[in-house]
């Protein structure tokens, strides 16, 4: 029996998700301007998702443990497919369908680390641009000397479903083999929109391609109206520009379970498989509200995350609007003094030794225009100190003093 429109959707919610979904087919322009109707709200913050990339500490350092330059290849593949089910089905498995994240204001934070028997698996993730929006993180474990960094920007339109299109990159290295992995970003869509039970959909094809001369190819595929299964994917893994001569294969589903063969994918060169449901997540440490910096994201978004978890959107709105003013007062003030907000952790470069030799093997074409510019991690800034910054509009800060003026 086919499902009708706002199945997944309360009885009494069903009237503003039409709505919703209305005005979506009509807007024009980005779609994560739109306000999304109560109900699915998340209170997460966009900032906080560069850290689905390392929730599997032991798969994440397995590479630097590898000496042969073609398993490690693998194994860096094995580790980004790993990633995919955090990424894209955990908040939609949690929550029963996916919720639009709170957009991020510049310089929000998001810093934790993960401790497992890989070690300490810190993590740095930073909104260094707001118009357009983009995050940039750094992933660091010193005990295996592995380390992943990007930044990534999304585009948002709507033809039938509402397609998401990820603009940016990662690099994996190891440099204890002085090797890098240049990684691209699947684009996305929404399936069960019109049911009111959204759910992530990957869709064409990413890339990793190594210094050490390796690339896997992945072609993403969902179900479709007659055949397939949700979720799936197939990778291969070739010599640098030899795609035919296949060295491994991976399919299955990114959710659920996908098997590692050698060669072409015939089940007699079975290597393992993998169990995206049975894999247990390192949960991540991060320090208590009260002794986060103001600009961190679970602090300064408290309020308002209070304010969706007891369904009162008047608070939630009211809090929203306090953060929105105050980053308009220090851009208005940055604007009146001539100068620009400086970025925490990361800073723009003009060239990228990694993205000029491996960009061009996968077509990848960095769009800094699409990004604000190219973005990497500065260990060097991220050693000074910083003066703590009030988000709070001019003379309501909760201590009653005046915000801060920024270094």
């Amino acid at each position: 029996m086919a499902e009708k429109e706002g199945a997944g959707v309360s009885a009494q919610n069903r009237g503003s998700w039409s709505a919703f979904l209305k005005s979506i087919a009509s807007f024009s322009g980005d779609l994560s301007s739109l306000t999304a109707p109560p109900f699915i709200l998340s209170s997460t913050s966009l900032v906080e998702f560069s850290s689905y990339w390392a929730e599997h500490p032991s798969i994440f350092v397995a590479p630097a443990q590898e000496k042969d330059p073609k398993k490690r290849a693998l194994l860096v593949l094995k580790w980004f497919l790993s990633t995919l089910r955090q990424q894209y089905a955990s908040r939609s498995e949690k929550f029963g369908n996916e919720k639009k994240p709170l957009n991020p204001f510049l310089g929000e934070l998001f810093l934790g680390k993960w401790i497992d028997e890989a070690g300490t698996t810190e993590l740095v993730s930073e909104q260094v641009s707001h118009h357009p929006p983009v995050t940039a993180y750094n992933i660091s474990n010193e005990k295996h000397g592995v380390y992943l960094q990007g930044y990534n920007a999304q585009k948002a339109s709507f033809a039938r479903t509402i397609y998401v299109k990820q603009i940016g990159h990662a690099i994996y290295s190891i440099p204890a083999f002085d090797e890098t992995y240049l990684i691209t970003l699947p684009n996305l869509h929404i399936e069960g929109l019109i049911f009111g039970s959204p759910f992530v959909e990957l869709n064409d094809t990413t890339y990793i391609t190594s210094s050490s001369g390796y690339t896997a190819k992945i072609d993403y595929s969902g179900k479709g109206w007659l055949s397939g299964k949700k979720n799936s994917f197939t990778a291969t893994l070739y010599p640098t520009g030899k795609e035919k001569e296949v060295l491994y294969t991976v399919s299955g589903q990114w959710t659920k379970t996908f098997d590692i063969t050698e060669g072409s994918g015939k089940k007699s060169g079975h290597i393992m498989s993998y169990d995206a449901e049975a894999s247990p997540t390192t949960p991540l440490t991060i320090a208590p509200i009260e002794e986060q910096d103001p600009m961190e994201s679970r602090r300064a978004w408290s309020k308002v995350a209070a304010g969706i978890a007891i369904g009162d959107m008047d608070l939630t709105g009211a809090e929203k609007t306090k953060i929105e003013v105050a980053q308009r007062e220090l851009r208005q003030k940055e604007r009146d003094e001539g100068r620009i907000w400086e970025r925490r952790y990361f800073s723009l470069v003009e060239t990228d030794k990694v993205l000029d030799e491996l960009a061009p093997i996968i077509g990848l074409l960095p769009e800094p225009d699409k990004t604000g510019g190219i973005w990497r991690y500065d260990a060097e800034k991220a050693k000074q100190p910083h003066a703590q910054i009030s988000l709070e509009p001019a003379g309501t800060t909760e201590t009653g003093q005046e915000p801060v003026d920024l270094p």
